[in-house]
């Protein structure tokens, strides 16, 4: 069973890799745009214009849109390489994913269930078009997801053992995959929340954990946002995008359009332009210049709106709180792709589309669609079982899908931000699958007995 899932995984990685790689200049599935900023920041790296950490220039407000860890990790795939692109990128982490993704959800499956739940849950894993695909996407999406999982994992282990220990572990590595990407930086208080409630020990014990969970992340990440308290005139431990995902997000509604709110970069940059009385062509982004006291002001006036029409935006959370767990059918406008199901004619040349070949790759995307359309609700029966097997284990898994699901949609958001929700979700649909596999043994048991 467990070639059988590596020969699946193997096949349907390769295949998307394939349909990615012919993709990379085609924005409709790759945002090669927002690539192309790590590209420059890891090319200044090696030809020693910009240091790895810090920065020199307090006027580089861009500097702080994303942590600096992915350039870093950019330059050294290019150096690596000795290829400077998009391409030598994906190469690397799709290889790296298809053994760091499958061990880590396998570890938490087996550490919060048993051996067959991760067997399950890696079958809906291999076959799984969402992260095929964005194991072949370039992007700090995956790395990030990698480090989440792995301290989600811990926090596993430290919420069973009572062991103050590894939930420090497990905060210092939701604070390094914070130096990745943002997206992630408050999760470590809703872990302290899931500890301090679900933990079997005295409130002195359980607050413990909790702190050390919190402690840890702090350390972590508190050298960046001392950076950058020490490099602008301005505090910031975000990096200054809170207010573009804000703004756009309001910009996804007819309601947000209607009074002035935009989605796009560029739609949003060119009203700003205009606001600050600058000439046509005049060449500024979302975070420069002066673009921490700008995205202040977006998160002002976007919050003021909210504020106005709370029951409204309460609606549209709960839209995009679907949009993030819709694996199947017809994609979002504003969430981002849910991946391919695999066929010859997207993932093969034209010479090798028929034959046996041809018919297996197919098969491969029927099984895809087959598991896109059945996870949700094989993850409602496995959160069911989970939840009445041990709650301690459910609790600590179901908070990180909480905070990704519900504060995580309270501004614009794509599929790809919420990958660590989506691999909890899975190995909750591998309790559900295994329990299927078993009843159907027991009832053909019963049927051939009698």
């Amino acid at each position: 069973m467990f070639f059988a899932v590596l020969l699946i995984a193997i096949s349907v990685r390769v295949l998307t890799f394939q349909f990615m790689r012919a993709h990379l200049n085609d924005a409709s599935w790759f945002q090669f745009g927002s690539f192309a900023i790590f590209d420059q920041q890891a090319k200044d790296i090696l030809d020693g214009r910009q240091p790895i950490f810090l920065i020199n220039d307090s006027s580089r407000t861009d500097l702080v849109q994303y942590p600096p860890a992915y350039p870093a990790t950019v330059a050294f795939i290019y150096k690596l390489s000795r290829n400077r692109s998009a391409y030598a990128v994906q190469s690397v982490q799709s290889i790296a994913d298809l053994f760091i993704s499958f061990l880590i959800v396998g570890g938490i499956a087996v550490t919060a269930f048993d051996w067959r739940v991760a067997i399950a849950a890696g079958f809906l894993l291999a076959l799984s078009p969402l992260f095929a695909m964005y194991a072949a996407y370039p992007s700090a999406d995956i790395p990030t997801t990698w480090l989440v999982l792995a301290g989600n994992w811990l926090l596993l282990i430290a919420a069973r053992r009572n062991n103050v220990w590894f939930a420090l572990c497990a905060g210092l590595i939701l604070g390094a995959a914070c130096w990745l990407r943002v997206n992630p930086l408050y999760l470590c208080l809703f872990w302290a929340i899931a500890v301090f409630l679900v933990v079997n020990a005295t409130r002195r014990r359980r607050l413990l954990l909790s702190s050390a969970v919190v402690a840890g992340t702090i350390f972590v990440v508190s050298p960046i946002v001392v950076r950058n308290y020490l490099t602008f005139p301005d505090f910031t431990p975000t990096g200054g995008t809170i207010g573009v995902n804000l703004w756009e997000g309001l910009g996804e509604t007819e309601l947000g359009r209607s009074n002035g709110f935009m989605f796009g970069d560029q739609k949003m940059v060119e009203r700003e332009r205009i606001k600050m009385g600058l000439p046509v062509g005049t060449l500024i982004t979302p975070q420069w210049p002066d673009g921490i006291r700008r995205d202040r002001e977006r998160t002002r006036e976007s919050l003021s709106f909210i504020r106005e029409h709370p029951v409204w935006y309460a609606g549209v959370m709960f839209g995009r709180m679907w949009t993030m767990l819709k694996v199947a059918g017809k994609p979002s406008p504003y969430g981002g792709s849910a991946g391919i199901n695999v066929t010859s004619k997207k993932c093969l040349p034209s010479n090798r589309q028929g034959g046996l070949v041809g018919i297996y790759v197919n098969g491969l995307g029927m099984l895809q669609s087959v598991v896109r359309y059945s996870l949700i609700p094989l993850t409602i029966f496995g959160v069911y079982l989970a939840v009445r097997k041990d709650l301690l284990v459910a609790g600590v898994l179901l908070m990180t899908i909480f905070y990704y699901l519900v504060p995580g949609t309270a501004a614009h958001t794509e599929i790809r931000y919420v990958l660590p929700m989506h691999a909890l979700l899975i190995v909750f649909g591998g309790v559900g699958l295994d329990r299927l596999v078993r009843l159907s043994r027991s009832l053909l048991q019963l049927k051939n007995s009698s």
